[in-house]
């Protein structure tokens, strides 16, 4: 009888227990999210099997960070500041936890997608510019050695922001009639396009017209915000074919996305760019709007600019602090 040789389980085992360390951070819409599983993952699974398989580094691309927010009751200023800072520790304490399962480790790919859509979003590119040279050199000076950042910049280096915006939309991104039909028949499509709605509503600050001409607009533009975002996303496996893709937007179980929460917010939309950091009694950080943080919590300071707010045992203590580092 011919030999028979054993299929070696032991990639997809080590892949599973990977995928179970992102399992608690799964950002998801879903009702019962603590009862999926790693083989309820599988397009993950399998990528990240591939990676142990080789041997090499597992790759992880996540689109996000774009800049702040312009309106100034949600963020600090346009710059980088605390929730930035702990979300992009997170991130590379995640990468060194699967280096004790995985030797060769794994690495985050920081997609930063301000310049993709700033035209729509209303925030002008060199605050954008600002911002992604911040984090590149947050990264840097915490020694985040398992983080990288990605822009249009390493795509299409000094052209005009415009026909960069022109180039990506052009070639990558879906018609608006298919994204209109998409957002009519796909659940998760339309819980993304009315998100985005409400983002673009709360994000503006300085509009004029009735309520409902602004949100008329804002659903005008929250079409083009998915346009382009999945544009970037098809650019993004172009440059990282192999990669495991992330997404800071909820994804339903099973999703060729993996949604990752990084950190605690009381919508599962917020992010460290929509929002300011409140450090609790207890030690513990959460993300809010602006205007309620600094209701709740005292003004702190590191390098000279905003960073975050700490919760106040005495309600009426509201002073300022500063940081160093």
């Amino acid at each position: 009888m011919p030999l028979m040789t054993a299929p070696d389980t032991a990639p997809t085992t080590i892949g599973a227990e990977i995928l179970n360390l992102l399992l608690p951070h799964h950002r998801t819409t879903d009702p019962d999210p603590n009862r999926a599983s790693a083989e309820a993952f599988p397009h993950q699974l399998q990528r990240i099997t591939d990676f142990v398989r080789e041997g090499a580094p597992i790759v992880f691309t996540l689109p996000g960070f774009p800049c702040k927010s312009p309106n100034p009751a949600k963020t600090l200023g346009h710059l980088p500041d605390m929730g930035e800072r702990l979300s992009l520790s997170f991130l590379d304490t995640l990468c060194s936890e699967i280096e004790k399962i995985h030797p060769p480790g794994a690495r985050v790919v920081i997609c930063s997608d301000g310049h993709v859509f700033g035209d729509l979003i209303h925030v002008p590119d060199d605050r954008i510019d600002a911002y992604s040279d911040e984090l590149s050199a947050l990264i840097a000076r915490l020694s985040l050695r398992r983080l990288s950042v990605f822009d249009l910049r390493d795509v299409l280096g000094d052209l005009p922001h415009d026909a960069k915006r022109a180039h990506v939309h052009d070639r990558y991104a879906p018609t608006l009639e298919a994204l209109r039909a998409e957002v009519r028949t796909d659940a998760p499509t339309l819980a993304l396009y009315r998100g985005i709605t409400r983002f673009l509503v709360d994000d503006t600050a300085d509009f004029t017209g009735t309520r409902s001409a602004l949100q008329r607009e804002c659903r005008r533009r929250a079409y083009g915000v998915i346009q382009r975002s999945r544009a970037w996303g098809e650019l993004i496996a172009e440059h990282h074919a192999r990669a495991v893709r992330l997404s800071i937007h909820p994804q339903p179980v099973g999703a060729a996305k993996f949604g990752i929460r990084l950190l605690d917010a009381p919508d599962a939309w917020t992010t460290p760019w929509h929002s300011a950091a409140l450090r609790g009694h207890d030690g513990t950080w959460t993300l809010m709007p602006r205007a309620r943080a600094q209701g709740l919590g005292r003004l702190v300071h590191r390098d000279g600019r905003p960073s975050h707010f700490e919760r106040s045992r005495d309600d009426g203590q509201r002073s300022s602090a500063t940081l160093r580092g």
